[in-house]
């Protein structure tokens, strides 16, 4: 795909607070990333890819992706979008690994896959798939693997918890030791999105949060940001809550960026 023309640097100054920093916890510093309509929708529905960032606000995203070491999404999101997973912002001048977090090796990766293609004209990296470890040995993996190899990527393998789902934790501990990354940019999807934000051991992890935010609504039925409520033992639901919080006009769209440190408590139960 074509190149995407320059962030402007009155507009990118805005955004220095929200970028990564170095970060004293032992992990990669994460920043939470996603264009969202009114009704906090990611799109119409699963596996159905809708467009709501405008052309401004896609090159914010480009230009931020610049100063990752990492782009993250999950496996629904590489299935339905084939992304490219790189910045084409204009001079860009570094390319993020991207990391798709695929535990039941459902991504069938192909030499077609945009991903691929891009890593082939050296116009961003080839990508690195977390799946379960017990899935490692299966034949189609390790093809898929073989093929990754050949462009600098690969798979690797974590261990899931009872509910098959790998812990962040874990995830963001063996991208740090495995592949050096300090800094990752999550972008999607609904799932992957939640779970950081649904669970205040999860929440501790992200450092900064920009999201924009379009002059739509998607109506029922979309994949929408919305975290479970869940009380603690005394009955209080402590629910995620941005502070720093600065408010961004960009065209049409609004771009809301934040630092997810904070929490309130909103209901204190019977």
């Amino acid at each position: 795909m074509s190149s995407i023309p320059s962030f402007p640097d009155d507009l990118a100054v805005q955004f220095e607070p929200y970028l990564p920093s170095a970060n004293t916890n032992g992990f990669p510093s994460l920043t939470l990333t996603f264009a969202t309509s009114l009704d906090s929708a990611l799109s119409l529905g699963p596996g159905i890819q809708t467009q709501l960032s405008g052309s401004l606000t896609k090159a914010m995203t480009h230009h931020i992706r610049t100063f990752h070491s990492a782009i993250l999404v999950g496996a629904s999101t590489a299935i339905s979008d084939d992304p490219g997973l790189n910045s084409r912002i204009q001079g860009a001048k570094h390319q993020p690994i991207p990391i798709v977090l695929d535990p039941n090796a459902r991504w069938n990766i192909t030499e077609s896959s945009r991903v691929v293609q891009t890593a082939k004209e050296r116009k961003g990296r080839a990508p690195f798939i977390l799946v379960n470890s017990q899935n490692l040995d299966d034949g189609a993996v390790v093809e898929r693997k073989k093929m990754l190899q050949n462009y600098g990527g690969g798979y690797i393998g974590i261990n899931v918890d009872d509910s098959g789902r790998f812990k962040w934790e874990t995830i963001l501990s063996m991208l740090k030791q495995e592949l050096g990354i300090e800094s990752i940019m999550v972008e999607g999807g609904g799932n992957v999105i939640n779970s950081l934000l649904e669970e205040e051991g999860n929440r501790r992890f992200v450092d900064n949060v920009i999201i924009t935010i379009a002059p739509t609504w998607l109506g029922k039925g979309g994949v929408v940001v919305s975290p479970d409520r869940k009380p603690d033992p005394k009955g209080q639901y402590t629910q995620p809550r941005l502070k720093e919080v600065k408010w961004i006009p960009m065209e049409e769209d609004v771009v809301l960026c934040g630092k997810l440190n904070a929490s309130s408590t909103l209901y204190n139960g019977p």
